[in-house]
């Protein structure tokens, strides 16, 4: 009869070869296949462009690669209203006004709106910005104190001389300013109120150069930017026609080393020209009666145009039985 210890040591052997010859654990699954990003459709790629902050586009996500980048580049609809505000603890380290350029240049002139925080902007120009008005602009321009050039040119809805006088003083660096209007308007009001504008620009000390186009300033007005901006080098009041340099303008000129004169050469003005509107000139009335008028100015009928009484919406008196008339005379009273 077997010992007890051979039986052990049987037993222990047969573990032991269980132990050699035991199976192998499963091999690890295989990993799974790396997406390929790059070969994502481009209705993809701006879809996921759309939805991330523009200061990570420019930085991150439009660098990724080629398609990414003609992605972020090429799409003006992805920059119609640019935002890049929530950085400013990145200011040292981004270069914001490169960004913002490259922003608005990819916007390719569809821009609408754009959100930034630039305490330390230089140059700000606005041409053309139809929804640009005074209250925006205001909030706007008390956060650039060291703002040095402004440009508000063909912006037809920055039209309320307080805002000049805002820029004078929370911009005192300001050394470049140029206001120009689209058109010359020979409205009648007071010396006062054309001088609104001027009087705010007068606030802006630093000046060193001024464009003044197609604006509204008479004598008084330019006198008091004179002798208020002592440190000017360039005035360009070209279409300003309320201005008449007599002798003491001229003398306060004088020190001004460039100076364009309202009756100077346009040649090399930079937006598209037009002819100055005075008052009483058919463009003038044209611009109160409205083109698409079925009068002809001075014509029999013209003054029937101006006659609520006899007028309304293309209805005569004469045309209607009397019930008709009798509305329209109730219509008329309530004009």
């Amino acid at each position: 009869m077997p010992s007890s210890s051979s039986s052990r040591r049987r037993r222990g052997g047969r573990r032991g070869r269980r132990g050699r010859n035991a199976p192998t654990a499963p091999a690890a699954a295989d990993e799974t296949e790396t997406r390929n990003w790059a070969e994502l459709p481009l209705d993809a790629i701006s879809a996921v462009l759309h939805k991330l902050d523009h200061v990570d586009i420019l930085m991150g996500a439009g660098q990724v690669c080629r398609s990414w980048r003609g992605a972020a580049r090429d799409e003006p609809e992805l920059w119609r209203r640019i935002n890049i505000l929530g950085h400013a603890d990145l200011e040292h380290e981004l270069n914001f006004p490169g960004m913002a350029q490259a922003a608005v240049r990819r916007s390719a002139g569809r821009c609408e709106a754009f959100w930034g925080e630039a305490p330390s902007l230089k140059s700000l120009r606005l041409i053309s910005c139809y929804d640009v008005f005074d209250d925006g602009l205001t909030e706007a321009i008390m956060k650039f104190p060291l703002l040095e050039e402004l440009e508000l040119s063909l912006c037809p809805n920055v039209d309320d001389s307080g805002v000049f006088g805002v820029i004078g003083k929370a911009c005192p660096q300001l050394k470049r300013f140029r206001l120009s209007k689209n058109v010359f308007f020979d409205y009648e009001a007071g010396d006062q109120e054309k001088d609104e504008e001027a009087m705010g620009i007068a606030t802006m000390h630093e000046l060193r150069s001024l464009q003044l186009f197609s604006n509204s300033l008479t004598n008084k007005g330019l006198t008091a930017i004179l002798d208020n901006c002592h440190h000017l080098e360039s005035l360009d009041i070209r279409h300003c026609f309320n201005v008449t340099m007599d002798d003491a303008l001229r003398a306060k000129c004088a020190r001004i080393s460039t100076l364009r004169l309202p009756n100077d050469s346009t040649d090399d003005y930079d937006f598209i020209v037009k002819s100055p509107i005075w008052r009483n000139s058919e463009s003038f009335l044209g611009d109160y009666v409205g083109s698409d008028s079925d009068y002809e100015l001075g014509s029999d009928d013209y003054d029937d145009y101006c006659d609520p009484s006899r007028y309304l919406d293309g209805v005569y008196e004469d045309e209607l039985n009397d019930e008709a008339r009798m509305i329209l005379r109730g219509m008329c009273m309530l004009i």
